[in-house]
């Protein structure tokens, strides 16, 4: 590459720095960052199977995010909102707000209410390692809740770790994720809320329809929201 490539190359990155500072990384995206920087793009492609399933929605809804990896999220979506019912989560989310991808955040807990807007419904909602968090006896509020802003034609994912990779997680991993499910039990959790609910397997960043019981990961796609509950 000659001199005056690498001129112009160079006037490109600073002049952005200038427009729009360097990115940082969230609280969550910083810790594995710090730790394990491996499992950050593990992590983003799981946000990156996301984008790629609600691509081209108007009103998206995202519970318990991640402001560095919701990004993906945003580029393919008109509206993307976030809740935490961390009040420091948000702060901090709200302070590396993107101007060019704008994300609405607010504090609120799942697990009290279902989360109210102007908008009134949304056609996507995802929580992407939220459930494994919540206890068992907890888990048809939180879903409940989580859809009761969801249109019917509207598109839920979920994912979380896999039971079967539980022995293999670390010692904060086991001491937080209290409720993660064999991939049978969680497809059939969430049939009893939707007509439609497709099991995906994931290992490392590959996404996939394998043999559940082998993948680390595992996300459901649910479509057909029933409304006799």
């Amino acid at each position: 590459m000659n001199i005056k490539k690498n001129r112009i190359i160079s006037k490109y990155l600073f002049d952005n720095k200038k427009k729009f500072g360097e990115t940082k990384l969230g609280l969550a995206s910083s810790y594995v960052w710090q730790n394990d920087p491996r499992r950050l793009f593990i992590s983003l492609s799981r946000y990156k199977f996301v984008s790629k399933m609600l691509e081209g929605k108007k009103n998206v809804l995202e519970i318990g995010g991640d402001s560095f990896r919701n990004r993906l999220v945003k580029q393919v979506v008109t509206k993307l909102t976030v809740i935490d019912p961390k009040k420091e989560k948000i702060k901090e989310a709200k302070k590396k707000n993107s101007k060019t991808y704008k994300v609405n955040y607010h504090v609120h807990d799942i697990l009290k209410k279902p989360f109210h807007t102007r908008d009134k419904n949304f056609d996507g909602v995802y929580a992407l390692d939220v459930l494994n968090s919540i206890e068992k006896k907890s888990e048809n509020l939180f879903i409940k809740n989580s859809i009761y802003n969801l249109k019917n034609d509207g598109v839920y994912i979920a994912g979380m770790p896999s039971l079967e990779s539980k022995k293999y997680a670390s010692k904060i991993s086991k001491l937080v994720h209290v409720n993660c499910k064999s991939g049978d039990q969680f497809k059939k959790l969430f049939e009893k809320y939707f007509y439609n609910v497709f099991l995906f397997s994931m290992n490392d960043e590959v996404v996939h329809t394998g043999f559940f019981k082998m993948a680390h990961y595992i996300i459901v796609l649910c479509t057909g929201k029933k409304n006799n509950l």
